[in-house]
């Protein structure tokens, strides 16, 4: 077995197509077949079923893939690692981030670590929470921002910071006056939520107890893309919503006329950096974890004792 037959098979799991992966990898395509041959020989797995059109992986075939991936994502990035230990950044790291965040973390330290390490390629990407899982372990991303708790086998979360939650509703919604509201005061008939897929779809499921009422609710028919879809769907439907703090900080001066606090302990998502358990660049993620942390316009008042962080499950 060589790192050369595991290119060879993630190229026909790509193409579906002998002659087509044997053109990006530069060999004859019997030349292919046959190294791809004695690999599943050696290992006594069949990886392709070779009867169908296009050419698909055996359900043994997809794991060995999998692993192939991570195993060549690994040796190209070796070079990269023994730089790192040198204190060198360059090379190429992949990121995936989830929409909701995407728009106003990203402008906040994306250039200013780009300038700190102009060696090393930065590719982003914006993703659900369950593609960053799978692409991480999978090998196709190197680092994930999202909001945890994962739990996930083979991942290690690193907290970054708390983000609070906030209500964002129309001058024309029946609220109680006082300045903090209670989750229980919102009236789930007026709420507008994400899409399914979203992460933070579920924290709002979770804070507002929406799985109890789902079945009464008569209006929430409309699910936005975007948290922007959501505040002006408010704007000009009326209406409420739930956003995070690093979205009020994109509204204009009349719209944070709309914000409304949450009384303590105040609800919060739990934002981390997510990288696989064998990640080996561990100075970029250091590096990269004290670039977020110190463009972040805010810190949590009131200790621990007065948050609560949301699940997403």
């Amino acid at each position: 077995m060589n790192l050369q037959q595991l290119e060879y098979i993630i190229a026909v799991d790509q193409f579906r197509h002998f002659a087509k992966a044997a053109e990006k990898c530069f060999v004859t395509q019997p030349t292919l077949s046959m190294m791809i041959q004695k690999l599943e020989e050696e290992i006594g797995v069949k990886i392709f079923d070779r009867s169908k059109q296009p050419i698909v992986p055996t359900p043994e075939g997809i794991e060995i893939i999998n692993r192939a991936k991570i195993i060549v994502g690994e040796a190209k990035k070796l070079k990269d690692y023994a730089k790192d230990l040198k204190g060198q950044v360059s090379g190429e790291i992949f990121i995936g981030i989830i929409p909701t965040l995407a728009p106003y973390l990203l402008p906040l330290f994306i250039n200013s670590f780009s300038a700190k390490y102009p060696e090393l390629n930065v590719h982003i990407k914006e993703l659900f929470t369950d593609e960053i899982i799978n692409g991480l372990k999978q090998g196709d991303l190197d680092i994930g921002l999202l909001a945890g708790p994962l739990n996930e086998p083979q991942l290690e979360e690193i907290h970054l910071f708390f983000e609070e939650f906030f209500v964002y509703a129309s001058k024309t919604e029946k609220l109680p006056k006082k300045k903090y509201l209670l989750p229980t005061q919102i009236d789930v008939n007026r709420l507008l939520l994400l899409e399914e897929g979203h992460c933070l779809r579920n924290q709002v499921f979770n804070l507002c107890a929406l799985k109890k009422v789902d079945e009464n609710r008569s209006n929430l028919y409309y699910e936005a893309g975007s948290i922007e879809t959501l505040v002006n769907l408010v704007d000009s439907n009326n209406g409420i919503t739930i956003i995070p703090k690093l979205a009020t900080f994109h509204l204009k001066k009349h719209q944070l006329l709309n914000i409304r606090e949450f009384a303590n302990p105040k609800p919060v998502r739990d934002i981390c950096l997510v990288t696989r358990d064998s990640f080996p660049r561990k100075k970029i993620i250091e590096f990269l974890s004290n670039e977020i942390t110190s463009a972040i316009p805010f810190t949590m008042s009131g200790g621990k004792n007065n948050i609560l962080a949301v699940d997403s499950i």
